[in-house]
């Protein structure tokens, strides 16, 4: 968390470098590290602190930009790491999006045509609920979705997951050298936690707004979603878009775990204010001059 040093940073343990060693079995969706849920808030509130500041040094140095995903099943707690991590960030330079079903004009482009427009500026940040992992996902364990698409026949074939896995590699590369740093979270909650918030949401009126029967569709496929996941993590966590397989059985660490690895990716940006020249010092003088000399 704020000033810890690489060693002791919580989400180091959850980040992954990709390659066929990657399993997901060896990650614990209720692990909580070391960490006291006793402190949690404390550390969470000095977390949102720390990134209002870094968020503020990123807008104003107006060169880098943040692309954040997350990618999670239903009910693993995205909009909950949204609302509560970034709860602190000031709306002009920070934006959310939230990818459902493509419509039929984004159906009609590639699969990465309706995100490219969403992605940040120069000095913000981005978050994507859900994204273009969806095309390794979804249409993935559902593959007649591909017929929507209008991919050529000839192009479809059994290596399309392969293609798609070299076409996000190398677009998550040619963001990272035009200054858009990208990173990634996979929230890995249990079918058990899952069966459990479900409930939640069928038991509770004012949650029942979030429960949609297509989420027990897609919960009958879990081991499907499971390989695909562990498939597209090996395939496409790089040193310059890693993945983080981050615990969602407890939502106060998934949102310490995500903050911590958001906290990280600033600092080695190494945002800062800008710095003034001679000449821009001395119209700061002048100007100050000006406005102490006008009458009260």
């Amino acid at each position: 968390m704020p000033g810890a040093t690489k060693a002791a940073r919580i989400s180091r343990a959850y980040r992954v470098d990709g390659g066929d060693i990657f399993r997901l079995k060896d990650f614990d969706p209720a692990d909580s590290g070391a960490v006291p849920k006793a402190n949690s808030d404390d550390l969470l509130r000095e977390g949102i602190e720390r990134l209002a500041d870094l968020q503020g040094k990123l807008y104003a140095q107006h060169q880098w930009a943040l692309l954040l995903i997350l990618q999670g099943l239903d009910a693993s707690g995205k909009d909950s790491v949204i609302k509560h991590v970034m709860s602190g960030m000031n709306p002009l330079g920070c934006r959310a999006y939230s990818f459902k079903e493509p419509s039929s004009e984004e159906l009609d482009h590639d699969f990465l045509w309706r995100h490219v427009s969403k992605l940040p500026e120069r000095g913000g940040i981005g978050i994507f609920n859900r994204s273009y992992y969806e095309e390794v996902l979804v249409v993935r364990v559902h593959p007649e979705l591909l017929e929507a698409e209008h991919i050529p026949s000839p192009l479809v074939g059994d290596d399309i997951w392969t293609q798609r896995f070299e076409d996000i590699r190398a677009h998550e590369r040619y963001l990272a050298r035009n200054g858009i740093v990208v990173r990634k979270f996979f929230l890995d909650v249990s079918k058990g936690e899952q069966r459990k918030r479900f409930l939640e949401r069928l038991d509770r009126p004012e949650k029942n707004w979030k429960f949609n029967p297509d989420d027990l569709h897609q919960r009958a496929s879990w081991d499907e979603y499971m390989s695909a996941y562990e498939d597209l993590i090996r395939n496409t966590s790089t040193p310059e878009a890693p993945w983080y397989v981050v615990p969602a059985d407890r939502k106060w660490f998934t949102r310490l775990v995500v903050a911590d690895a958001i906290i990280e990716a600033l600092e080695e940006m190494g945002v800062d204010y800008p710095k003034l020249d001679e000449g821009q010092r001395r119209q700061i003088e002048d100007a100050r001059k000006i406005v102490e000399a006008e009458k009260r």
